[in-house]
């Protein structure tokens, strides 16, 4: 399952979202690309996720609300029902999948959490949180080689992401470094 996610982070940039992606997100992720003074990074960044938790169904967007809601307060199980509802109802919705992998991952649930991962990064190749999940599932794993590719791309695809930019200068400084 890692390898089968690793080559979906890696093979990005040569596949589109899914058409219910929201098109205004193709102009944030150039935004992203091409800093001036009259955009804050933050607040594309925030205009990004904002556009990741909608749904052109509202009920899909309250649904996954109340998941975020509930796993924010620690209640785990009625975010996992809700997701579970979620993603099964609107299989869509890259962010239902993003966030029940998150849920999944905060169990240690993390084959479970690969699974997820890779169906939100199908419908959306760009979401760099997702990748940064996995990314994370790689370090847990010790497998710090794939972890780096992972945060490597999360940062080509937003690269304000601060904590992630730490993570590679660590791995990068204990890693060889070879053509592949």
């Amino acid at each position: 399952m890692v390898n089968d996610v690793l080559k979906l982070v890696l093979s990005g940039a040569e596949r589109r979202p899914s058409p219910v992606m929201s098109r205004r997100l193709d102009a944030l992720f150039r935004a992203l690309q091409t800093p001036t003074d009259d955009r804050d990074p933050e607040d594309i960044q925030a205009m990004i996720w904002a556009l990741w938790c909608e749904h052109h169904d509202p009920d899909a967007t309250r649904a996954l609300s109340r998941a975020i809601d509930a796993m924010v307060a620690g209640r785990l199980v009625v975010a996992e029902g809700v997701l579970d509802r979620t993603v099964l109802r609107w299989p869509d919705f890259a962010e239902a999948w993003n966030r029940r992998a998150t849920l999944y991952y905060m169990q240690e649930r993390d084959q479970e959490s690969l699974g997820d991962i890779r169906t939100a990064l199908e419908l959306e190749p760009r979401h760099f949180g997702a990748i940064c999940g996995f990314g994370q599932i790689c370090m847990r794993r010790g497998d710090r080689t794939a972890a780096l590719a992972a945060f490597e791309t999360a940062l080509r695809l937003n690269p304000y992401l601060a904590n992630v930019r730490q993570m590679v200068e660590a791995l990068a400084e204990d890693l060889p470094r070879t053509v592949n």
